[in-house]
């Protein structure tokens, strides 16, 4: 089941399984899941480590949250895995191109795989995909679209700067 809640991103779903956080979803993708979806503040059901993941989505939002402690499960070969360790990585406020991480997980000339690797993240903004540029460093694809990857770069740089 995934839950949803208006964030300042727009909807925002997250799933939980067995203790993890297995998913997330973006409002211009919630219409495709159909019946597996609940509305977070309505539902009585929530499995904790979802409450959790929306407390500390909120104090990411507001700035008082640079990292987040969740335990994470998602579901990918073991190179997008090697991948999703080196986003997490990237310091809070910062960026990284494709080629930096296609480095960090240990194959420079990688930086396509890298790409397809951050377009299958499944659990955006926890695993920050949206902190990766293009070399020439403009943004550039997001699952949840190049606004809401502005939106929290933009959140992130603030945030980084006032503290």
């Amino acid at each position: 089941m995934i839950y949803f809640k208006e964030t300042v991103i727009g909807k925002f779903g997250i799933e939980g399984k067995d203790g993890s956080i297995t998913k997330t979803v973006f409002e211009n993708d919630l219409s495709k899941i159909g019946e597996n979806c609940r509305d977070f503040t309505a539902s009585s059901d929530v499995p904790p480590v979802v409450a959790e993941a929306f407390k500390q989505l909120e104090e990411y939002f507001d700035g008082t949250r640079k990292e987040f402690t969740l335990p994470l499960a998602p579901a990918g070969t073991p190179f997008m895995q090697k991948v999703w360790a080196a986003l997490c990585e990237i310091p809070y406020g910062e960026t990284a191109t494709y080629k930096e991480i296609a480095e960090t997980a240990g194959n420079p000339k990688a930086c396509r795989a890298v790409g397809m690797a951050n377009n299958k993240n499944p659990i955006a903004v926890f695993i920050p995909c949206h902190r990766v540029i293009g070399s020439s460093g403009k943004l550039v694809g997001y699952a949840g679209g190049t606004d809401v990857k502005h939106k929290l770069l933009v959140l992130e740089n603030k945030n980084f700067k006032e503290k």
